[in-house]
């Protein structure tokens, strides 16, 4: 366990009492996180910003900094008069006619820690068809026949379309803050986590799912939206939450020539990959443990944001390798001392998913991980 544990450790303690001590079942009820000091020993140093509400880092600089603990949504999120507005369309893809994830997948219950191993879980699953609906942003300013950046987002919608994305979109590429981008918002197989499809989708630490995009997806959204999408990695950005953080980053380190753009909030970099494989065995919690440290730094910029009281679970397979908050500040580490452009944002009063601090900082976010697009072009 490391240092910055030593501090909390009553109150880890009593949160995994609080959860089912038995691992034969998935808990109905997680106890809350603990709330997490931002200079607790061991973690990253930090630049604390005013806490005002509507405070963001500047968007050219890299490094760890905290934000919080009032936040005021963005401006950038709503219509502005006078700002073109880009086109929303979606579609539908049936699994049935897919290759790589035909079928689909599901858990018949949580599963139960394999003896041989405890670093993983025995799973007992089912085969199954589904739908997935795509939907897709096009910018007022995109020329037909010209080829354009774009970015992919895991976990879109599975019903009408979430226009968030789309005005902090229409503002930005107006404010000249960002490309002229088109979005494409990816929904999950379904489930979570080990087991089910969406576990399969984004924990696998493969490039299958960035493989899946490029041969199944973007050639139907090239076809139903009538846009070109750039080959150039370096015009292609992934962005997630949760295990749709961490599949981001996975598509991008393990296919660098589709990816150089990543942007996560509460990044899965925790040991949550099923089935278990023995080149990676610690599942993303590898990322920071093994790969990042080990490996050449790649063409990656890499924006990551996590909550004071981000998700703790470390009584399911008590590994030590379930603490969002120690993974992300882990992740922060590494990419520092291997010289990637990175932005973390510790957020003060927000949870798994930092949905009250992401309100305020999603256009920074997304103007961050574009910068510098186009200027050796």
């Amino acid at each position: 366990m490391s240092k910055s544990w030593m501090l909390l450790l009553p109150a880890v303690l009593l949160g995994a009492c609080l959860l089912a001590d038995s691992a034969q079942a998935q808990p109905k009820k997680r106890a809350t996180p603990p709330t997490r000091p931002f200079d607790a020993p061991g973690s990253p140093s930090f630049t604390r910003l005013d806490g005002k509400p509507g405070v963001n880092p500047p968007a050219d600089v890299n490094g760890n900094f905290v934000i919080g603990p009032e936040y005021a949504p963005a401006p950038e999120r709503q219509v502005m008069e006078g700002v073109p507005q880009g086109k929303v369309s979606q579609f539908t893809m049936d699994s049935t006619q897919g290759k790589l994830f035909n079928p689909g997948i599901a858990r018949d219950v949580f599963g139960t820690v394999d003896p041989k191993n405890p670093k993983t879980l025995i799973v007992d699953t089912h085969e199954i068809d589904y739908q997935r609906q795509i939907t897709v942003y096009v910018p007022a300013q995109y020329k037909p026949g010209s080829e354009a950046p774009f970015m992919v987002i895991h976990d879109g919608p599975k019903g009408k379309p979430d226009m968030t994305v789309p005005h902090i979109l229409d503002n930005l590429i107006a404010q000249k803050r960002a490309p002229a981008m088109v979005v494409i918002m990816i929904a999950n197989g379904g489930g979570d986590a080990q087991g089910h499809e969406r576990g399969r989708e984004y924990d696998t630490m493969s490039g299958l799912f960035a493989e899946y995009i490029e041969t199944e997806v973007l050639p139907l959204v090239e076809k139903n939206c009538d846009v070109k999408l750039t080959k150039d990695p370096d015009g292609r950005a992934a962005m997630g939450s949760s295990s749709g953080g961490s599949a981001a980053l996975i598509m991008a380190w393990y296919r660098p020539d589709l990816y150089h753009r990543v942007l996560t909030t509460s990044g899965t970099f925790v040991n949550q990959q099923w089935p278990f494989n023995p080149e990676t065995p610690d599942g993303a919690w590898g990322f920071h443990n093994k790969l990042i440290p080990e490996s050449d730094r790649k063409p990656l910029r890499i924006f990551l944001a996590v909550g004071d009281r981000d998700s703790l679970n470390p009584n399911i397979m008590r590994d030590d390798m379930h603490d969002w908050v120690e993974a992300n500040h882990r992740m922060a580490k590494v990419l520092k001392e291997k010289g990637y452009p990175y932005q973390y944002l510790f957020c003060l009063n927000a949870g798994h998913g930092v949905g009250n601090a992401k309100a305020q900082f999603l256009p920074h976010a997304i103007e961050w991980v574009w910068h510098g697009y186009g200027e050796k072009k």
